[in-house]
Formats: C-alpha cells, sequence, structure tokens
C-alpha cells in the first residue's frame, strides 16, 4: 500500500516515469490517495498545463483514468487523524495533513516529492526510489511480477 501526495498525481499527467510505475505496479500495490490530493491535482493542472503551452481538457481526462489505479480516501475516513497529522507536520504545511492522515490511517508509507513529510515518523518515497518499495512491497504480495 501507498498514499499519492497531490504532487505524484500531476506528476503522472506531465511526466513518464509515474505512469508508467502506476501501470506497471497497480496490480500488485494498493495506491491511495485522499479526495483533496485529487482536487489540488485539478485545481493546480491548468496553469501548469497553460504555462507550458499544453492543452487543458486531455490532461484532465488523464487524470480521471488514473482513478481506477488509485483508490480515493473521503475526508470520513481520514479525518479522525487530522488531528495528530497537523501536530506531526507542525508549521511545515498544514494543508498537506489529508495525506498524512490518510497514511496514518492505512498505515502506509507516503510517495511524495514534498520535503514536508520527511520526519513525520511516516515513511516517505520519491519518484527516483519508489519503485525499490513497489517492487520489495509486489514481491512480498504477489510472485506474479
Amino acid at each position: 500500500m501507498l498514499v499519492l501526495d497531490a504532487n505524484i498525481l500531476i506528476r503522472a499527467i506531465l511526466g513518464v516515469r509515474v505512469p508508467v510505475l502506476l501501470t506497471k505496479y497497480a496490480r500488485h500495490v494498493e495506491f491511495y490517495a485522499p479526495d483533496t490530493a485529487f482536487q489540488e491535482a485539478v485545481e493546480s493542472l491548468p496553469s501548469i498545463l497553460k504555462r507550458r503551452g499544453i492543452p487543458v481538457p486531455p490532461a484532465l481526462h488523464a487524470l480521471e483514468t488514473l482513478r481506477p489505479l488509485i483508490q480515493t480516501v473521503e475526508a470520513d475516513a481520514y479525518s479522525r487523524f487530522e488531528a495528530e497529522a497537523k501536530k506531526r507536520l507542525g508549521r511545515r504545511d498544514p494543508d498537506d495533513w489529508p495525506i498524512l492522515a490518510t497514511a496514518l490511517l492505512l498505515d502506509c508509507p507516503i510517495w511524495t516529492e514534498d520535503t514536508d513529510f520527511f520526519g513525520c515518523g511516516v515513511a516517505t518515497w520519491t519518484s527516483d526510489l519508489v519503485e525499490l518499495y513497489l517492487a520489495e512491497y509486489a514481491s512480498r504480495h504477489d510472485s506474479q511480477l
């Protein structure tokens, strides 16, 4: 299991490595994201895409095609960890609490490029090294990789 930050959802649209990893490991690893991560990606993508000269509608459609690979966790499930998540994040970025709360709920690591999660008591993986975790998790939970 792995919780995805909004920046990973955005990289899944703008990059190459993230969509490849999601597709490769989706049968072997459960990917989760709080509802707010999808909202943040939908809100952030248009301005990023416009700056890069990329049409917005196809990219937003591509984000929607990821939803079957990533289970959305609703606020009513993770909100009981809000206080703990905010305490652990401190002043770094309190708006990131739903990501950490989801990781606490599921007792699993976070895939992010955001250093605000470092030192919060939950393992974090960045895109350059996350395949180490994915491959190990898949091999432990499914022998058919």
